[in-house]
């Protein structure tokens, strides 16, 4: 175990399951660090390869482009672990209460969970769908019960928690 990390870069907007994976991750460790959060992993990915300063990129293992941060970083980042950790409730949600569905914003990692029936508009996380959903930018969203809460949303569907796989990478 690696006890020189100093921040874990990962997924935002704050609320995100990475978010919650990373803080998990330090406490178990007993690390003290920082979680920064990113817009994209690709973006965090940068940051951490090839630098010297302690960073480490926590990823889910359903992220869709995990790839792109494996085979462009060669030699510039390393897998360190991989844990397991339940995300929050993963929730079918909209703004409204009684509202008419057209657009559901998602992350396109579980866009399989939005109706058919519905158009997806594409997220960079969870909690982005939920903001989205939250600006008028879709009508209902995939999302976390932490973003429900968050940004005040109504349930429509209530799919539990996913027990999931976390990536943390650091420089090579």
């Amino acid at each position: 175990m690696n006890n020189k990390i100093t921040k874990i870069l990962t997924l935002g907007p704050t609320g995100t399951n990475c978010e919650a994976a990373a803080h998990h991750y330090l406490k178990l460790n007993g690390i003290d660090a920082e979680v920064e959060l990113f817009s994209t992993l690709e973006e965090a990915a940068e940051l951490v390869a090839g630098n010297d300063k302690g960073y480490a990129l926590l990823g889910c293992i359903v992220y869709p482009d995990l790839h792109n941060l494996c085979f462009p970083f060669l030699g510039k980042l390393k897998l360190q672990d991989v844990f397991l950790f339940d995300t929050f409730n993963m929730m079918l949600a909209s703004c409204e209460e009684h509202t008419e569905i057209h657009k559901v914003a998602t992350h396109p990692a579980p866009q399989s969970l939005v109706p058919t029936e519905y158009k997806k508009v594409f997220s960079n996380s969870n909690t982005h769908a939920a903001l989205m959903c939250k600006n008028g930018e879709a009508d209902a969203c995939i999302t976390t019960s932490k973003s429900v809460e968050n940004e005040q949303l109504h349930v429509i569907k209530d799919f539990g928690a996913v027990p999931m796989g976390f990536s943390l990478h650091v420089a090579a």
